[in-house]
């Protein structure tokens, strides 16, 4: 029989969920700092005191069982309430700090979400920043963060969104003009199953779907891609298009330099799709200050780009004659 002594510890309870997130005992000790072998025997030690195994262990990974899950899905959203109510109490009213941990998918992390970093960080010096970069959609309070960042389609009824980055983006094409000049210029999306084309695929193994739209008519066209690369490498896609390997689909803000300066021509700009931008996601219930902190900063900073956007468009014009 178990011995239920000191069933619960915290400490335990943290190892234990971080073995979970990571998926093994060699990351989870990196994360929290120990070696492999003393999160291993603290895990032991853990499931010798609950009398029931928790995690089946292979050579090759880690999973928690049916008990261990069932653990995980009521241990983890009380966790990360207490990070909060401590973070709370470390935070003065006037300082916030501690630790921000964010889940996100890789698109925002191009042009989006590090310059709204940067600023944040520099309002608030105490304040440190944890990012996942993940584009599978995962339960945020499961993974240990405070929020995430997604697109709509995306996201579950039961989280609070609010807009970060563009309100509308664009899903673009492009490729240089020494391309364009021998292999010529498609007319219709159709016809880019005759081209070279650069595709990207997201981790969970799925190509990111070129969908075009144009007057009422959509087109879905799933070319074979003479070039396919993990969406982390969209930096590189954007490259290989640059230097005339084929034309490449990726966000039209992505691409906006290369098009004004002219190493890449837009394709088939007319069919370009349009979609709501990225959105910052959380839990009603956990709110700790560095989360309540970012969440005042963005919407912030949405609200004063968004006048002076309106101020720009309400200037008076000058006519000529």
């Amino acid at each position: 029989m178990a011995n239920n002594d000191d069933v619960v510890g915290l400490d335990d309870l943290a190892t234990f969920i971080a073995v979970c997130e990571a998926k093994g005992f060699r990351a989870a000790a990196k994360r929290l700092g120990l070696s492999p072998s003393t999160v291993s025997e603290k895990i032991a030690q853990f499931e010798t005191r609950l009398g029931v195994p928790l995690l089946i262990r292979t050579t090759r990974s880690v999973a928690p069982t049916d008990a261990g899950r069932a653990l995980v899905e009521r241990i983890a959203p009380l966790l990360v309430e207490a990070r909060a109510a401590l973070q709370d109490a470390a935070s003065s009213r006037d300082e916030v700090r501690g630790l921000l941990k964010l889940n996100v998918t890789g698109a925002v992390m191009v042009d989006i979400l590090p310059p709204l970093i940067d600023r944040f960080l520099a309002g608030h010096p105490k304040v440190r920043i944890e990012i996942m970069v993940d584009d599978r959609l995962v339960d945020i309070t499961a993974a240990g963060c405070d929020a995430g960042i997604r697109y709509g389609e995306h996201l579950a009824q039961n989280v609070i969104a609010v807009p970060i980055g563009p309100a509308r983006q664009r899903l673009a094409l492009a490729a240089s003009p020494g391309y364009l000049a021998e292999k010529g210029e498609p007319n219709h999306p159709r016809a880019l199953r005759d081209h070279d084309c650069i595709r990207l695929r997201f981790s969970s193994g799925a190509l990111v779907e070129w969908e075009f739209e144009r007057r009422g008519e959509t087109v879905k066209v799933d070319p074979l891609g003479r070039l396919v690369l993990n969406v982390d490498a969209a930096g590189a896609a954007i490259e290989l298009a640059r230097s005339g390997r084929g034309i490449v689909a990726a966000f039209e803000n992505w691409l906006t330099p290369y098009l004004k300066s002219g190493e890449l021509r837009p394709v088939l700009p007319d069919w370009w799709s349009e979609f709501d931008g990225p959105r910052l996601y959380f839990a009603s219930r956990f709110m700790p200050a560095p989360l309540r902190a970012f969440v005042d900063f963005v919407t912030g900073s949405r609200k004063s780009t968004l006048d002076h956007r309106f101020a720009l468009d309400a200037r008076p014009t000058v006519g000529t004659r």
